[in-house]
């Protein structure tokens, strides 16, 4: 129930309740005037007109006084009584009438009263349907509660900004200078490896660093990309999700040929708007994943279906079982399944993380459901291109 629809109800139940009240207490007053009363109905000597004898003079008892005694009470019940059914037929149907009207004042005066409110709730939607926390409600009303209220969210909204900010700024910075030093590290162990007068141990442990260096350079680009991806997409560009997937695969069928993995591909056009190269690393991600947590021989089915007024990406693969209560625990960063941290050949523990925030930057959700033959089937959805419809 709407706060309207409560202000608008208890108008009309306050004005119901007093107006009730007040329409008892009249007719209490109307009843106790129209009572019986002896000295007016029962006095000692009644004179009548009578044709054609003209004035008669009749004492108690007598046939004359109670004839027209029994005439007066008489008179004074039918009176009594319509007058006391008038007062409840017009009283109520005032008291209806003035209660519906109650109703709709309540709620034409809560409408003017809470116009500022809605304003205000629409701004807020909209700032955090769009992820730009750079944006304020900016109330301009009188000094009252509501301004009071805009004013401390528009704080709000502004030390959550600078937050963000300044740890997307950290992320980005740490992994650029990180960057540096791993490039030096893998060109002098590269370096190491190839010169003639290495011995098989140097080279075995070149190519373990190596793969370690490998893995952290991951590690940052995964930084960087969750980093990026949690910046709100602003400047949303046409493209075909289809023509993305293609591409993702094209790449990825080399290693899915070393893992024995076989790609199924099922693509119709699915037209979206946003950031390519951000879409991009979100179905590079969801395809990685699926071939590397697989099993030899195993599949891999890629889906782009349009439906309705979304666009949908369907990754399914073979693999190991996942439980149902782990399905939500993948998508937090370095958190990995059946216990393979430590291994470098799948990944910096990011993945699915970049996918999440990569759809949620582009007003799309991502969801995870396991197969019963094992494996997952991730489902991503984006909104649809209405001008390519």
């Amino acid at each position: 129930m709407s706060m309207r629809l409560r202000f608008a109800l208890a108008c009309a139940g306050v004005f119901l309740v007093i107006a009730g009240a007040a329409l008892v207490t009249v007719y209490l007053v109307v009843q106790a005037s129209l009572q019986y009363r002896a000295s007016v109905f029962t006095p000692q000597v009644i004179t009548v007109r009578h044709e054609p004898w003209g004035w008669l003079t009749g004492g108690r008892f007598g046939q004359e006084y109670e004839f027209a005694r029994g005439f007066a009470l008489r008179t004074h019940a039918t009176y009594q009584d319509s007058v006391l059914g008038n007062l409840r037929t017009a009283g109520g149907l005032a008291l209806l009438g003035g209660t519906g009207l109650a109703f709709v004042v309540g709620w034409r005066t809560a409408g003017v009263v809470l116009r500022p409110l809605r304003d205000v709730t629409d701004t807020a939607r909209r700032i955090a349907q769009s992820h730009d926390l750079s944006e304020r409600i900016g109330y301009a009303g009188p000094r009252d509660e509501i301004k009071e209220l805009t004013d401390s969210y528009d704080t709000m909204l502004g030390r959550l900004a600078r937050s963000f900010d300044g740890q997307r700024r950290f992320v980005a910075n740490a992994s650029h200078e990180l960057r540096t030093p791993i490039t030096i590290n893998r060109t002098l162990v590269d370096v190491a490896v190839r010169r003639p007068d290495a011995t098989d141990d140097v080279k075995r442990l070149g190519e373990s660093l190596l793969l370690v260096n490998a893995r952290n350079e991951r590690l940052i680009d995964g930084l960087l990309a969750l980093a990026e991806g949690e910046q709100a997409v602003l400047d949303r560009r046409p493209f075909d999700l289809t023509d993305v997937a293609e591409h993702v695969l094209d790449q990825a069928a080399g290693e899915a040929a070393e893992r024995e993995v076989v790609i199924h591909r099922l693509l119709d056009p699915a037209p979206t708007a946003g950031e390519a190269v951000l879409v991009e690393r979100l179905v590079q991600n969801l395809v990685e994943n699926a071939i590397r947590h697989n099993q030899p021989r195993g599949e891999v089915w890629v889906t782009t279906r349009r439906r309705a007024e979304r666009v949908e990406l369907v990754v399914a693969n073979t693999g190991l079982q996942v439980p149902p209560y782990e399905i939500e625990a993948i998508f937090e960063p370095f958190r990995r399944l059946h216990g393979d941290r430590l291994r470098s050949d799948r990944g910096s523990g990011l993945g699915l993380s970049i996918v999440r925030v990569i759809a949620e930057a582009h007003d799309g959700t991502v969801t995870a459901t396991p197969r019963e033959e094992g494996g997952l089937t991730i489902t991503v959805e984006l909104p649809a291109d209405q001008a390519r419809s």
